[in-house]
């Protein structure tokens, strides 16, 4: 399950020494893109509007899949067809009453659908934080494992505290934000997890309760089990420029992994 960084794993592994320390960039840089896009609420103002109505929830998921269908599985730039598709959802802000920088919520026991728009100085500070949050946590593990590890001499373990010293990542490049700018191209990226912490994510990262996120009727109890917890999360993270300003859209879909589902 996906709840903080793992810190505590043995260095002793059978894996490659560069390939261990390319996972847990990988891992941290999982943690940083789920940082950036939820901390909102902690770090900038954003308010939780649960009012989203469930037209508007799966008339986004729809044309998100869309997109996602219309790209090369290779590649998360969109082809030209799809600009057409992509500047609407990245302008709805421009022509509803939606809000950016808020998380805009449509939830129902088991699911939750959350849209999040970004533009202008909010995308330069989400690129900020996403660096931050990678370039800490990285840090921190480097730290730890060199005062854990360094005194070993074998050269499995040199190999791999010098491979985590060399990495070095630019989470704007992950973005493609240069290409973005440079190309006028729209771009959209997914990340799924099967299980996510609810609580971690409400709580740790949101700043809110789980309830306050999820709704009443899909919030953990007291006592919470790992089960109580365990949410299917998607992230799909669309952005480009239009009309000179640089935009993001953000649509979240959480399930409960137990869930049985009714009607609204």
């Amino acid at each position: 399950m996906f709840d903080e960084p793992n810190n505590e794993e043995p260095v002793e592994s059978p894996m490659d020494p560069h390939d261990r320390a390319e996972e847990k960039s990988s891992e941290f840089r999982m943690y940083a893109e789920i940082a950036a896009v939820f901390e909102g609420t902690r770090k900038f103002d954003a308010r939780i509007l649960p009012g989203l109505p469930r037209d508007t929830a799966r008339d986004v998921q729809q044309k998100i899949a869309r997109l996602e269908k219309s790209k090369s599985p290779d590649s998360p730039i969109l082809p030209p067809a799809s600009a057409v598709e992509a500047i609407a959802l990245l302008n709805m802000p421009e022509v509803t009453e939606f809000s950016t920088n808020d998380y805009h919520v449509h939830a129902r026991p088991g699911e939750v659908m959350m849209i999040r728009w970004l533009e202008g100085d909010e995308v330069e500070a989400f690129y900020e934080r996403i660096q931050a949050h990678f370039e800490a946590t990285l840090g921190a593990f480097r730290a730890d494992e060199r005062q854990a590890n360094e005194w070993k001499q074998d050269a499995r373990t040199i190999a791999y505290i010098e491979a985590l010293e060399k990495i070095e990542v630019r989470m704007a490049d992950r973005y493609l934000r240069d290409v973005i700018r440079k190309h006028g191209v729209f771009v959209l990226s997914t990340m799924t997890a099967d299980e996510i912490n609810i609580a971690f994510l409400a709580e740790d990262v949101m700043g809110v309760s789980p309830e306050e996120l999820v709704g009443p009727a899909s919030a953990p109890p007291d006592g919470p089990t790992v089960q109580d917890l365990a949410w299917f999360y998607k992230l799909f993270a669309l952005r480009g420029v239009v009309d000179g300003v640089e935009k993001m859209c953000f649509f979240t879909f959480l399930q409960k992994s137990d869930a049985t589902f009714g009607d609204d």
